[in-house]
C-alpha cells in the first residue's frame, strides 16, 4: 500500500535528481563538516565535552516545568512580560496583539527558526503588518518566497544571479549580479530599517532560568541591533530551550557553534534580559512568548522526548546523503533534515512528515549530533506511526522479508542465481515486488555457514578465549566462505569458537519501521547470545551494521540488562585479529599495493577505519580512506529497490564517491560492508574486497 503522501514524495524526489544537485549545497556541507571536525580537534576530550552537553538537556527537559516557572519569575522581576501560547495560532495572536497595541506597523526580525515553525511572516502579512528579515539568509528566502532549504545556510541554493534579481525587484533598479555591490545595498536598506522599525522580534538560542534572560548567536550582529533599536522588542522562544543556569547556556553556545560551523563561538553571543532605556524613546517594552506547540506532548514521549535537546545546528543535515542530492525543501518541511523528521510529524502532523522515507538509516545524524540525540531511532518510530496509518509501502514489506528470501535463495542455488540473472524474472520481480530490475544481487551459495560448519567445528583444549560467531545474512548465504576462513584462523590459534542459533540482525525492520518486529529479532538474538556472554563468549560479527545493531540498537529496542551485557561482549572481527596479532598469536603475510578504504556508516560509530588501514599497513600495503563522511547511498537493501525512492537516489548519492574512488589509482576498493561493496563495485567498475580476502595471517603463538 502506498499513501497519497509517498506518491507524491516520490514525484518530488525523481523531479528532484532530474535537476541535478542542489547548486552550492553539497559543497556547503563539507564546509561544515571539515569545519566541525578540526573544532573538535581543539577538545582534549570531545566525547566528554558532548556527554556533558547531553546531561545538560536531559536535566533541563526533566526539570522543564520548574525552570520554566523560575525563568518566568526572573524575566518579570527585570519588567519583562512573559506570555504563554500553547499552540501556533495561539502564539501568532499574542505577537499581532502585542504589535498592535503599541501602535507598530513594522517588525525588523533576526533569525528565528521557531517562527517559521508557527509560519509568523504570513500571519502578521496578512493583518498589513511589514515583516523583514535581517539576516541576510532569510532576507533572501523571504523576497523568494520560499522556506530555508538548511537550518544554517537558508539560502545556499540561490547563486548571486538570483539574489540580484530578487534585490533589483526590491530596489526597483538593477543591482549586478557582484557580491560587492549586493551587500552594499542590503546593509544601506537594512540600517535605514533598523532605525524605522517600530518592533524588533527576535528568537532564542537558550533561555537562562536563574538569569531570565535569553541567549541570542548571529554571526552578521543584526540580531543586537533588532534587540536594541525598536521601542519595543519581542523574543519568541520555545520552552525546551530553557536551562537553568549561566554556565550551562554558554556550554549550548560552544557546543552549537562547533557543531554549525566549526567555530569556537559564533561572532555575537548576546545575553539580553530586560529593557535598558535610550536616550530620547520612553516607554520601551520587552515582551517574552514561551511557545509550547506540542513540546510537553513530547516530552511525555519516550521516543520523541529527545527531539527536545535538539540545539538547531544543523550537524545532522550535514551529514545526510539524500538531502545532500534533494535540498531540504523535498527533504523537509518547515524543519528540514534528520531531525525535521521528528520535529515536523510532531508540531506539523504526520502528513506533513513524509520525507521520513527519504531517510536511509545510516545512522550517521547520530554519529555527528553535538548532543547524541538517536535521531535515526526517533524516525525510525515516525516510519512506524506512517505505517500503522497507511501500511508499509509493498516494496518495503518485500525487503523486511529478506531473510526469509536469502535462505530460499540459499537452498536453491545455484538455480535461484541463474533465474535471479533473467531479464524476464527481474522485470517481474520489479512489476509485483518493486525490486529493481537493474540492481545488482549477490549470488547465493548452496552451502550456508552453519550447513559446512556441522563437521568441521572442533574445539581446541585449554582455548585462549571463547568466541560466538553472529554471521548475519552475508556470511550466512552469500559468502560463508569468507566466515569459514575466519573460524578456522580463530581455532588454529587457540580460540573456541561457536555460530549460536541466532536469527540476522533485524536492522532493515528498523530501517523500515517495523520496530515490532525489530523487537522480536533483537529479544530471539539477545536470548541465544546472552547464554554465551554469561560463559564468557566474545560475541563477534564481519558486518558492521549486525555489530552496530549489537551494540547500540538492540539495547535501546529493549532497554533490558540482557541486551547491554551482550553490547559490552560484542567486538569486530578484525579488532579481534588486531589483537591476536599484538598479543603474538598470529603474524601477517606481507602485500603489496595500494588500497583506497571506503568505512561503511555504522562502522562509524564503532572504530572508523582504525583496524582495516592498521592491518593493510602492518601488512606492507598502502592504506587510503576515501570518502566525504557520508553515506555511499547503498543504505543495505534501499539501493535495491527501484524508483525514485530506491536505486535511482541511491545512484544519485553514490556519484560522488564512485567519481573519488575513480580519480584515485588504486589497485582495488577494501570495505567490511557486504552490501557497500555491491554498490561500490556496480558504481565503478573496480574491484572490491573484503579485507580478509585480501590480507592473509599465519598462527606463530
Amino acid at each position: 500500500m502506498r499513501s497519497v503522501d509517498y506518491e507524491e514524495l516520490e514525484r518530488a524526489v525523481s523531479a528532484a535528481i532530474g535537476r541535478g544537485r542542489v547548486r552550492g549545497l553539497y559543497e556547503a556541507m563539507v564546509r561544515g563538516l571539515k569545519g566541525r571536525e578540526r573544532a573538535v580537534a581543539e577538545f582534549d576530550d570531545y566525547s566528554s565535552f558532548r556527554r556533558r552537553v547531553r546531561e545538560i538537556k536531559e536535566r533541563s527537559v526533566e526539570e522543564l516545568e520548574g525552570l520554566v516557572r523560575e525563568f518566568v519569575r526572573n524575566a518579570e522581576a527585570r519588567g519583562a512580560k512573559v506570555h504563554h501560547a500553547a499552540d501556533a495560532e495561539e502564539a501568532c495572536n499574542i505577537i499581532l496583539r502585542i504589535i498592535e497595541e503599541s501602535g507598530g506597523r513594522t517588525v525588523v526580525k533576526s533569525k528565528s527558526l521557531t517562527s517559521e515553525e508557527i509560519e509568523l511572516n504570513e500571519y502578521l502579512e496578512r493583518f498589513g503588518i511589514e515583516v523583514l528579515e535581517t539576516d541576510l539568509g532569510e532576507r533572501i528566502i523571504q523576497l523568494a518566497r520560499e522556506r530555508p532549504s538548511h537550518l544554517v545556510f537558508p539560502a545556499i541554493h540561490k547563486t548571486v544571479e538570483d539574489v540580484a534579481e530578487l534585490f533589483s525587484a526590491e530596489a526597483g533598479r538593477r543591482l549586478e549580479p557582484e557580491i560587492g555591490a549586493l551587500l552594499n545595498y542590503i546593509r544601506a536598506r537594512l540600517r535605514r530599517k533598523f532605525l524605522e522599525a517600530d518592533v524588533g522580534l527576535n528568537g532564542a538560542n537558550v533561555a537562562i532560568a536563574e538569569l531570565g534572560a535569553v541567549v541570542l548567536e548571529t554571526n552578521e550582529g543584526n540580531g543586537r541591533l533588532v534587540a536594541s533599536l525598536p521601542r519595543v522588542q519581542i523574543v519568541l522562544v520555545g520552552i525546551e530551550k530553557v536551562v537553568g543556569t549561566v554556565e550551562e547556556a554558554l556550554m549550548l553556545a560552544r557546543s552549537h557553534a562547533v557543531a554549525a560551523t566549526g567555530q569556537r563561538l559564533t561572532v555575537y553571543v548576546s545575553v539580553m534580559g530586560g529593557r535598558m532605556p535610550l536616550q530620547g524613546s520612553e516607554g520601551r517594552e520587552l515582551h517574552i512568548v514561551l511557545l509550547d506547540n506540542g513540546r510537553r506532548r513530547m516530552r511525555d514521549d519516550p521516543v520523541f522526548r529527545e527531539a527536545l535537546y535538539c540545539i538547531r545546528c544543523g550537524a545532522c543535515m550535514n551529514v545526510c546523503a539524500p538531502y545532500s542530492v534533494v535540498g531540504g525543501h523535498v527533504f523537509g518541511h518547515i524543519y528540514p533534515g534528520p531531525i525535521g523528521i521528528p520535529w515536523t510529524a510532531n508540531v506539523h502532523g504526520l502528513e506533513k512528515a513524509s520525507f521520513a522515507h527519504l531517510c536511509i538509516s545510516c545512522g550517521l545524524c547520530r554519529e555527528v549530533c553535538p548532543v547524541e540525540i538517536n535521531i535515526p531511532m526517533m524516525i525510525a518510530r515516525v516510519k512506524e506511526i506512517d505505517a500503522e496509518a497507511h501500511g508499509f509501502p509493498r516494496v518495503n514489506k518485500f525487503m523486511m522479508a529478506y531473510e526469509r528470501f536469502g535462505a530460499l535463495a540459499s537452498r536453491l542455488a545455484p538455480i535461484s542465481n541463474r533465474a535471479l540473472r533473467s531479464r524476464g524474472l527481474r522485470w517481474l520481480m520489479e512489476k509485483l515486488v518493486g525490486l529493481d530490475r537493474n540492481a545488482e544481487l549477490p549470488a547465493f551459495d548452496r552451502k550456508s555457514l552453519r550447513a559446512r560448519l556441522r563437521s568441521v567445528i572442533r574445539r581446541p583444549e585449554n582455548p585462549l578465549m571463547r568466541v560466538a560467531l553472529f554471521p548475519d545474512f552475508f556470511y550466512e548465504y552469500v559468502r560463508p566462505d569468507i566466515a569459514e576462513g575466519l573460524i578456522a584462523l580463530l581455532q588454529k590459534a587457540g580460540v573456541e569458537v561457536e555460530v549460536p542459533p541466532v536469527k540476522t540482525s533485524g536492522y532493515p525492520l528498523v530501517a523500515y519501521g517495523d520496530l515490532k518486529g525489530a523487537r522480536r529479532y533483537a529479544e530471539h538474538n539477545v536470548r541465544v547470545l546472552r547464554e554465551y556472554a554469561s560463559k564468557g563468549y566474545l560475541v563477534v560479527s564481519l558486518e558492521p551494521t549486525a555489530t552496530y545493531a549489537l551494540r547500540f540498537v538492540y539495547p535501546y529496542l529493549l532497554r533490558d540488562e540482557g541486551s547491554r551485557e551482550v553490547s559490552e561482549r560484542t567486538v569486530e572481527a578484525l579488532a579481534l585479529l588486531q589483537d591476536l596479532l599484538r598479543s603474538g598469536r598470529i603474524s601477517l603475510e606481507p602485500i603489496s599495493g595500494r588500497y583506497g578504504v571506503h568505512v561503511p556508516c555504522h562502522q562509524r560509530a564503532l572504530s572508523g577505519a582504525v583496524h582495516v588501514t592498521r592491518l593493510l599497513r602492518d601488512a606492507g600495503a598502502e592504506a587510503e580512506v576515501i570518502g566525504d563522511g557520508m553515506c555511499c547511498g547503498m543504505a543495505g537493501t534501499f539501493g535495491m529497490k527501484a524508483g525514485p525512492i530506491g536505486r535511482q537516489l541511491s545512484v544519485a548519492m553514490g556519484e560522488r564517491l564512485f567519481s573519488m574512488f575513480g580519480s584515485r589509482e588504486i589497485d582495488a576498493i577494501v570495505t567490511e560492508s557486504s552490501v557497500c561493496a555491491i554498490h561500490l563495485k556496480a558504481g565503478t567498475g573496480m574491484r572490491v574486497m573484503h579485507p580478509l580476502e585480501l590480507l592473509r595471517f599465519e598462527v606463530t603463538g
